[in-house]
């Protein structure tokens, strides 16, 4: 059996951090295959040494004075190496790191340095293989990944190597130019490096036990889901669920290799496991609720819009000369409701009101702010029957006025709209009629 597992900063913030991933891996031979992300915050104040390095380099390339920055840098992987007992010096990475930022190599370059560093760390203190991600992880120069190529690398590297630490979140470009991911990366590193080794599973160990059902921020300790599936996870993600980066799940969902979100702190806890497809019920109706503020909404009404021929396309052709897209988009006989992002639209609001009399001669265009969309998802509402009724039961017990529900042909999702003052009452109301309820 072949295991990636993946580190998140919290889980190597420090020297007792790294100590309990050690043990972690240390537990089962399996875990041969080991993707670090860079030191994050060892307490609520501290600063991430990605943040410090993007810091750092923004000093070096103006011009000022940033070699007190990098030794504070310099001195947190000091520590970690201190408290671990091994003997290695990084002295002459940081030298070489300080020429590069005079000679401004590029932010990209200083972030990622963070992950080299600790994967130097990581590997010396482990005994395994290091191996840069920049000699396994291509992109091309439109700062896409190059697939096929990385894939090829990796499995062609990895083959012959029985234990291997690989930094999380960067790669380069064929010139050997450094290329980062977008922030929580080092999620898609494992995620490829599961994939071109055919793992059998992907752990993504965190500082959290899995996905919650609902924000902790809102809801007082909520569920772990158990089992999720790709696609719940990606309508949840997408409405602002964030424990895994939503393009790591694209790699291993190809190969159908499971993924695992596991709780360093807590490693004896199951936390999620995320698959294709399960025959496994969800413990309750739902699976997640999520949701983002900050919406607003379009109604465009005509009499007998059904029957003109293009009515939508000209409508949403609106939004595209003006460089706005939609979020949602319920409809009638007679009506038509577009969502969009309140930041995008509010400067060109005239602008698309004027272009969609223009386009379709409208009976009348109305606008409503200040919206929030939330989104029910769970495989186990296509089988039970009354989901909506009981959403709609939960909000109006609850006082909260209902703006729009859609419903998806897959049955996964129910998207509503509410006020973004009622945000938090509405999932708070829908947890407690879909999971307190069944406690």
């Amino acid at each position: 059996m072949k295991k990636v597992v993946k580190f998140g900063g919290s889980s190597l913030a420090s020297a007792e951090q790294f100590k309990k991933v050690k043990n972690i891996i240390c537990q089962e031979e399996a875990r041969r295959y080991v993707v670090p992300s860079a030191p994050g915050k060892r307490y609520s104040h501290d600063t991430k040494v990605t943040d410090m390095l993007y810091q750092c380099y923004e000093a070096a390339e103006s011009g000022k004075e940033f070699k007190e920055l990098l030794k504070k840098i310099e001195a947190r992987y000091e520590e970690i190496i201190q408290g671990l007992g091994i003997k290695l010096s990084l002295a002459a990475e940081f030298d070489k790191i300080a020429e590069m930022f005079i000679n401004k190599a590029g932010s990209e370059y200083a972030a990622s340095r963070g992950e080299y560093l600790n994967g130097i760390v990581l590997a010396a203190y482990l005994g395994f293989e290091f191996i840069d991600a920049a000699t396994v992880i291509f992109f091309q120069k439109d700062g896409s990944l190059n697939a096929e190529k990385t894939d090829k690398k990796l499995h062609d590297r990895l083959k012959s190597a029985e234990h291997a630490v690989i930094p999380g979140f960067y790669g380069a470009l064929d010139d050997g130019a450094i290329r980062t991911f977008s922030r929580g990366g080092s999620d898609i590193t494992g995620s490829l490096v599961a994939k071109a080794i055919h793992a059998d599973l992907y752990e993504n160990w965190t500082d959290v036990s899995g996905f919650l059902v609902a924000d902790p921020r809102i809801v007082s300790n909520p569920e772990v889901i158990e089992t999720i599936t790709y696609r719940e996870l990606r309508e949840l993600a997408y409405m602002g669920a964030t424990v895994l980066h939503e393009d790591a799940i694209f790699p291993v969902r190809k190969e159908g290799i499971p993924i695992n979100i596991r709780n360093t702190n807590a490693p004896d806890e199951k936390g999620t496991l995320i698959v294709e497809s399960t025959c496994r019920s969800s413990k309750y109706t739902i699976t997640g609720i999520a949701g983002k503020k900050g919406f607003a909404s379009i109604s465009v009404d005509k009499d007998l819009m059904n029957s003109e021929i293009g009515f939508g396309r000209k409508v949403l052709g609106v939004f595209e000369d003006n460089g706005i897209s939609f979020e949602h988009m319920p409809s009638g006989i007679d009506t038509m409701t577009i969502f969009v992002q309140q930041s995008e639209f509010v400067d060109k609001e005239q602008q698309v009101i004027a272009g969609i009399h223009r386009a379709v001669h409208p009976d009348i265009v109305e606008l409503e702010s200040d919206l929030a969309l939330i989104a029910v998802v769970g495989r186990g509402m296509k089988a039970t029957r009354g989901t909506a009724g009981r959403i709609f039961s939960a909000l109006a017990h609850a006082r909260v006025n209902v703006k729009m529900i859609d419903q998806g042909s897959s049955e996964l999702n129910v998207i509503i709209g509410v006020k973004n003052s009622d945000f938090e009452t509405a999932i708070r109301a829908i947890y407690d009629i879909f999971v307190t309820a069944q406690l």
